[in-house]
């Protein structure tokens, strides 16, 4: 699995690129801020709703720190999706790193 800091990943939006963001966070997260175009599907729903993901796509899996993301990439590869993106240190990070007026929590 590849990891992208959050400047990596904006540089790689500008480029032309337009992965599937996929959220991993709660809904009471994601109402506090998130990256435009992005998809909610909570860690704990994601094996039941995989079925809504395309698994050929390149998919950067984001939560608030990386953690749960790091964990939820590992499982989308082991049953197949095959080019999956972590953002190492999450939305934090995205906040320090890209977009300082983003919220914080």
């Amino acid at each position: 699995m590849r990891q992208f800091r959050p400047a990596e990943l904006a540089a790689h939006i500008q480029t032309g690129h337009t992965p599937v963001l996929l959220d991993v966070r709660e809904p009471w997260e994601w109402n506090l801020c998130h990256l435009p175009g992005a998809i909610l599907i909570p860690m704990h729903e994601l094996p039941a709703r995989m079925q809504e993901l395309n698994k050929d796509a390149e998919m950067v899996v984001i939560c608030h720190h990386g953690v749960r993301s790091y964990h939820a990439a590992r499982y989308l590869e082991s049953v197949g999706f095959g080019d999956v993106i972590n953002l190492s240190g999450g939305m934090a990070a995205w906040a320090d790193e890209v977009d300082p007026a983003m919220p914080r929590y």
